[in-house]
């Protein structure tokens, strides 16, 4: 509720990171299973309501055992970690914070 709150009131800062080109290129779409409408007190009308309606925000890569034999195989972790970083942020803060973007821990 806290993360579809966050999506409802502003959500540009997710959706510059999910949709940055770099990201994109080593995560590919965001993926996950979503509500058949909007969930409850959330406008249907909401310009975002298909980021509002998700329930599960996934990410992956499929490495082939090829990928994972190579030399570089840790270039591509590491690079995947480092596109990966500004998503977790970005939850980390919602996840941390109340409404008023106030800390809870």
């Amino acid at each position: 509720n806290r993360i579809r709150r966050e999506i409802s009131f502003d959500s540009r800062e997710l959706k510059n990171v999910i949709l940055d080109q770099k990201f994109l290129n080593v995560w590919g779409r965001l993926k996950g299973q979503e509500l058949k409408t909007a969930p409850r007190n959330f406008d249907k009308s909401h310009p975002d309501i298909y980021l509002i309606r998700k329930k599960q925000f996934i990410f992956s890569i499929n490495f082939s055992d090829q990928d994972i034999v190579q030399y570089s195989f840790i270039d591509k972790v590491n690079l995947a970690i480092e596109n990966v970083r500004p998503f977790v942020d970005y939850m980390s803060e919602i996840l941390t914070t109340n409404d008023n973007g106030e800390s809870i821990i």
